[in-house]
């Protein structure tokens, strides 16, 4: 998209998630079309068209086998795959959530041709933290998982705090990824700059606050209290009591993005508290093949609150790449 483009973006509707194995009955919102931005700089800038809140079924589930994949330290994550011959798609989820949270995407993906994977990393729902002192990187899970799973090379999809896990994974094994996408994560950067930019964002008592009003649009509180109600729902189930944080394998920098040659996408909503669009630009600029996208009505999860203009924006990516 060249700089002032307008691309027209339709209002959001309002979707019923029904039924589906693991995936949480409730309402979510749904929002339509974003674009592409050119050389990884330009963002969208959109007109928009009223359209009013109203429930649409989510996608039916496609069926899904599940495993138990061991890791080192007495753990196991617990994984689901849809299986199939297509290009492997592994989903990273943000640290309010786990392998539940990814309802709108499993059957789009799928239907769209890709093997899906999801999985929750040590201590989410499901799955096994194991002893702390023997317990691999992340992203060592990651290429355990992989490896457990017969993956050659495949795309990488994170949100929130499962971006820093994907950037980690980029660094230590660049030959295994066909592309990243990373959705609304800080990205684990660790430069002062950034560290102190990040931390003015959210001054106390921001932690204390309730995780809907941290993590979700105030646009998606408003139009749709059944969405937040099962979306809180998946956040509970989220944490075991056996979790704890895993270390980096690789120190993640300006310096080290800078060395990332694959194609990298950024996807923000433009309510987002922890990486809104102008940090995200910041982002891309130190990356070597970048673009990126803003969701309207979204805040730090448009997978979940915007999920047809969010599918949209991935799948288009992915066909490239």
């Amino acid at each position: 998209m060249d700089n002032g483009q307008v691309i027209r973006r339709s209002g959001p509707s309002r979707r019923a998630l029904v039924g589906g194995g693991w995936a949480a009955a409730a309402l979510a919102v749904a929002g339509i079309g974003t674009g592409r931005a050119a050389a990884g700089q330009d963002r969208e800038r959109a007109t928009r068209e009223a359209a009013p809140w109203e429930p649409v079924p989510v996608p039916k589930q496609m069926p899904v086998t599940e495993h138990r994949v061991p890791v080192v330290g007495g753990g196991n994550l617990w994984c689901w795959d849809t299986g199939g011959s297509g290009e492997a798609v592994v989903l990273l989820h943000p640290f309010s959530g786990s392998g539940e949270s990814w309802p709108y995407q499993q059957p789009v993906l799928a239907r769209a041709g890709f093997r899906t994977i999801g999985y929750s990393r040590r201590g989410a729902y499901g799955s096994v933290a194991g002893n702390q002192a023997d317990a691999d990187t992340a992203s060592g899970d990651l290429q355990t998982l992989a490896d457990h799973l017969g993956l050659d090379r495949f795309h990488v999809v994170a949100s929130a705090a499962g971006g820093a896990v994907a950037v980690d994974y980029a660094l230590s094994h660049p030959d295994r990824l066909r592309s990243l996408t990373i959705s609304n994560s800080v990205m684990g950067i660790s430069d002062p700059d950034y560290t102190q930019l990040s931390a003015s964002l959210r001054p106390a008592p921001f932690d204390q606050l309730p995780v809907e009003f941290r993590e979700l649009s105030p646009s998606y509180r408003g139009g749709n209290p059944d969405g937040v109600a099962a979306w809180l729902e998946i956040n509970r189930r989220a944490r075991r009591d056996d979790a704890y944080s895993q270390r980096s394998a690789n120190k993640i920098t300006w310096a080290a993005l800078e060395t990332i040659a694959l194609p990298v996408q950024l996807i923000t909503g433009d309510s987002d508290l922890w990486t809104p669009p102008s940090v995200k630009r910041l982002i891309a600029q130190h990356l070597q093949d970048a673009e990126t996208h803003v969701i309207d009505e979204a805040g730090h999860n448009p997978h979940w609150e915007q999920p047809d203009a969010w599918n949209r924006v991935l799948l288009r990516f992915l066909r490239r790449h």
